[in-house]
């Protein structure tokens, strides 16, 4: 599937603002799962942009503006090709002892998914070292989908896990630190994934940069679950990056000097062609 992505970010002040630093993770990534046929970023007013590859391997640019502005856009125009994802062979649950160690830092907690009995708090039941692991995280997927309620104005994007845990009801950022806080306690491996999606329709969470879970399964490497609209991460999810939670793959965050209270507004427009 060929999609083609905009992603317009721009800030408005009341007064000029200047010495505007930005971290920018917008690249998506290149890996088997999808090809990165183009990617433009554009940035006005005019910035000194220089990018670098994280800690977990996504592309970071670094978006300098010096000069006094009153206005600044940051938009990432990309083309990716996202592939079929195959279904994997099942694996018992107990398999994953062994291969911990190499998985270590998407093990433990983070200050956004601390640790904590997550699997009691949100009503799951813990596997037996015999249980098939896919099929259950499928349907660990499936229970927190029905379980949860998206819902835009229930949370902002620094409400505690702790605090979603007693309404549940939030968006995908939320949906996914939940299901990451379980499989952790459970000893799977799981990372918080920040992409795009292609909703056609059919699916919720495409209005902004969208997030789902990874999750390691023996023998097959990581595969992708989206809580939010229980479903396989396949061809309508474009990744742009991974990490151990929202923080360490935010989009657009900075800081600038002057200015005044300034207003950020986000577009993102993610079209398909299969």
């Amino acid at each position: 599937m060929r999609c083609e992505i905009r992603h317009a970010t721009e800030y408005r002040y009341p007064k000029p603002a200047w010495d505007s630093f930005n971290q920018v993770r917008l690249h998506p990534s290149q890996e088997t799962r999808q090809t990165v046929r183009s990617f433009h970023l554009h940035v006005a007013p005019d910035a000194e942009v220089t990018s670098h590859k994280d800690y977990f391997g996504a592309i970071v640019h670094h978006v300098h503006v010096h000069d006094p502005h009153t206005h600044l856009l940051i938009e990432a125009q990309a083309i990716v090709d996202t592939h079929p994802v195959p279904d994997p062979a099942a694996v018992t649950f107990g398999t994953l002892a062994a291969l911990r160690g190499q998985h270590t830092e998407f093990l433990v907690a983070s200050p956004r998914v601390p640790g904590g009995a997550w699997p009691e708090l949100f009503g799951v039941a813990r596997p037996a070292g015999g249980d098939d692991l896919p099929s259950f995280l499928s349907d660990l997927n499936s229970q927190l989908y029905r379980q949860f309620t998206y819902d835009t104005q229930a949370t902002t994007v620094s409400t505690p896990l702790a605090e979603f845990a007693t309404h549940q009801r939030g968006v995908c950022q939320d949906f996914t630190h939940a299901m990451l806080g379980v499989t952790r306690q459970l000893g799977i491996p799981a990372r918080y994934v920040s992409g795009y999606l292609y909703s056609g329709g059919e699916m919720v969470g495409a209005e902004a940069t969208h997030a789902w879970v990874e999750c390691f399964i023996p023998g097959y490497g990581w595969l992708g679950f989206d809580p939010t609209n229980n479903c396989v991460a396949r061809e309508k999810h474009v990744k742009i990056g991974h990490g151990r939670e929202y923080s360490d793959v935010s989009p657009v965050r900075g800081t600038y000097y002057g200015g005044g209270q300034g207003r950020m507004d986000v577009a993102v427009h993610v079209y398909g062609d299969q």
